[in-house]
């Protein structure tokens, strides 16, 4: 299957989005090198212009509608994190954003998405959103709906446009995601295309990463990508956790534990679904399969910042962290 996207098509977004995103930083962490017996470098999107690396796809998905005769309006649907950076790429731009937002997205990413970057929202039933979507489309002559593919599938999404950069002998592209929403993983291993069993998205902590892979970006996935690993929402510690002062809970949950260390230990404040990165970083999964001594630098990419800190602190408490 041919890649919708090209090092020359990564090369023309580059030049859309320069302009206008932020050059986000690398961190080291003193903490989660000496865990994981590696250097380790994180790459904060937290730190990017509406908390995610969505902003860059969306501003690139906009300029190139702009560049092709389109300026009536955007209109997408999401949870949030692509929500916001589209209504703000409009806001940019000058062209209206109509989002369709499920109602049980977080409160925190609604409010930013209406009042901070004052795009149009709609609200609608999870099962519903496309077709939601349609009729807004329908009603608005010329608009051009944006997919969050665009940026292109979670913190899988980003891959496409770091793969190419990344392609070399001795570099590995490991992927991860929730255990509980696995459909990567299970498309991955089988060879095809996989959605969410039972055709709905379980409940996880990692509210970013529920969308399943689309065509496009699977047909990267299985040319370019090394390994898919999950997380669980309730993990055991890994083997080589040593850490006083920390939780003392060997079962706390993996995706919360994790966000909870990097919100202490480098003082950046993630979002969980950013969380599962790092829980595959410091998992006994990892380190048996790419042993520190062959894999010395790990870069992993905290996708996004976009947290409920309230609700997500309560969910830490009643969890024991």
């Amino acid at each position: 299957m041919p890649y919708c996207i090209s090092s020359e098509d990564v090369d023309e977004a580059y030049e859309h989005v320069n302009p206008c995103v932020t050059r986000t930083p690398v961190l080291t962490s003193t903490f989660f090198s000496t865990l994981s017996s590696r250097d380790v470098q994180f790459k904060c999107e937290a730190f990017q212009k509406t908390g995610s690396f969505k902003f860059r796809g969306a501003t690139n998905a906009t300029r190139m509608y702009i560049e092709g005769g389109g300026g009536t309006a955007v209109v997408t649907h999401s949870s949030g994190n692509h929500a916001q950076a589209l209504a703000l790429a409009g806001s940019m731009n000058d062209i209206p954003a109509h989002i369709i937002m499920p109602n049980n997205a977080p409160e925190a990413k609604r409010r930013a998405v209406e009042d901070t970057y004052k795009a149009n929202v709609t609200i609608c039933d999870p099962t519903k959103r496309q077709e939601t979507a349609d009729g807004v489309l329908a009603s608005l002559d010329g608009a051009e709906f944006i997919q969050s593919s665009y940026t292109p599938a979670r913190t899988r999404g980003s891959l496409p446009a770091r793969a190419p950069a990344a392609w070399g002998d001795n570099v590995k592209i490991v992927l991860a995601e929730p255990e509980i929403v696995d459909d990567a993983k299970r498309s991955f291993e089988s060879g095809e295309l996989q959605g969410h069993e039972g055709g709905v998205a379980k409940p996880s902590v990692a509210d970013g990463l529920k969308t399943t892979l689309g065509l496009n970006t699977f047909a990267i996935v299985k040319d370019l990508c090394d390994d898919i690993m999950t997380v669980s929402e309730k993990e055991v510690r890994p083997s080589n956790y040593e850490c006083h002062g920390c939780d003392s809970n060997p079962t706390s949950p993996q995706i919360l534990r994790c966000t909870k260390l990097v919100w202490e230990r480098m003082k950046v404040m993630i979002e969980p679904s950013a969380g599962v990165g790092v829980g595959v970083l410091i998992s006994d999964e990892f380190k048996e399969k790419y042993p520190a001594d062959k894999y010395k630098r790990v870069g992993v990419v905290l996708c996004g910042g976009n947290v409920d800190v309230g609700k997500t602190i309560v969910k830490m408490q009643e969890m024991g962290l």
